[in-house]
């Protein structure tokens, strides 16, 4: 297969994990035989600094032009000014909306080896295994802003048609997975919540039947994600309720850093990103805990080009060097110096050889 994959690395560490991600990539090509291409472009605040644009012209055209795209992180403390005009945030949910995705995926899983890495006691986190779909390009991120000297006001709006799409992805995998779909809202409160809750409702019973579906508000849920986070298989939510809850998630598996995300349209094209920030702090010192990209990277593999064995390969590889004792500076015990960021990646390519 020849495929051509655009690299935003963006900025603090999003540069050095995409780079860890890429390595791994080449080595999946050199492997099973096809033509990978990576074409760097930029976004964010190296992108203001180029072009004064976070998403410039050059970018998107070479985002449209790739079969996915992958990207580092966006922001830091040099663009964080709230009275800026332009900021790196902006160059992330335009690129969102240029690339027509909608769906976002974060997978959420437990590694045996590595329970005593999460502050939650190992009998609560074993055998997590949840799948969060998070709606991408509405709600309260996207609604109408207004702000004056003594108030301000963001606009959440939902229409039928946003929450349909979104929760025909949660089906499709909650049938491939155990037929359970949680659906996150705050309906006591929000009428877009109770739009939310009555499409989805209908959504799951017309076209999913097989589907045990459950209605959760927010609040609840983000509770029960730490009292019994087992029982949860795909994880429905909107754009702001998923953005908070799967950072929480992170903590079942001990750090943001291991944590990828896909997210999808109606087009094969795909954006892939770790759900991490930028890390201005470590930005450099190549401490980066990598994994986050380069399972991102093996959900490219997968959604975008439609490699499952490679996918597979890539995701077998890190569980094994993980179970092997990978431990970046982000997981590793009191006292435990932490892999570098290249150490890392070699650990993960050595058992992807393997």
């Amino acid at each position: 297969m020849k495929a051509r994959i655009a690299v935003l690395g963006g900025d603090g560490i999003g540069p050095e994990v995409t780079a860890a991600a890429v390595r791994v990539l080449e080595v999946v090509a050199a492997r099973y035989r096809h033509e990978f291409e990576f074409v760097d472009a930029l976004v964010g605040g190296a992108a203001i600094d180029a072009s004064g644009s976070p998403l410039p012209p050059r970018t998107i055209d070479a985002c449209r032009g790739s079969d996915a795209v992958l990207l580092g992180a966006v922001g830091g403390p040099k663009w964080s000014d709230p009275e800026a005009r332009v900021r790196p945030e902006q160059g992330l949910l335009e690129l969102r909306r240029v690339l027509g995705v909608f769906a976002n995926l974060r997978p959420v899983r437990t590694i045996p080896e590595m329970l005593d890495a999460s502050p939650l006691r190992p009998e609560v986190i074993r055998g997590v295994d949840i799948m969060v779909v998070r709606e991408l390009t509405g709600g309260i991120y996207f609604g109408r802003k207004t702000r004056t000297a003594h108030e301000a006001e963001d606009i959440c709006s939902y229409t039928a048609q946003e929450i349909e799409r979104v929760t025909r992805v949660a089906g499709r995998l909650a049938m491939q997975r155990r037929r359970r779909v949680v659906s996150v809202d705050k309906a006591n409160v929000l009428e877009t919540s109770r739009l939310w809750r009555t499409v989805v409702t209908r959504v799951i019973g017309e076209e999913f039947p097989q589907v045990e579906l459950e209605h959760m508000l927010v609040d609840a849920a983000a509770m029960h994600l730490l009292r019994r986070p087992t029982a949860f298989d795909v994880l429905l939510t909107e754009n702001m309720f998923g953005d908070i809850l799967t950072d929480e998630a992170s903590m079942l598996v001990g750090s943001l850093g291991l944590l990828p995300s896909a997210s999808l349209g109606s087009e094969r094209a795909g954006l892939y990103e770790p759900i991490h920030g930028s890390a201005p702090d470590i930005a450099g010192r190549g401490i980066a805990n990598p994994i986050g990209t380069i399972l991102s990277g093996a959900m490219l593999l997968r959604h975008s080009l439609g490699l499952e064995a490679e996918a597979g390969a890539v995701e077998s590889a890190v569980a094994r060097a993980l179970a092997g004792g990978l431990r970046t500076a982000d997981i590793a015990p009191p006292g435990v110096i932490g892999l570098r960021s290249e150490a890392a990646t070699d650990a993960v390519i050595t058992a992807l050889d393997g």
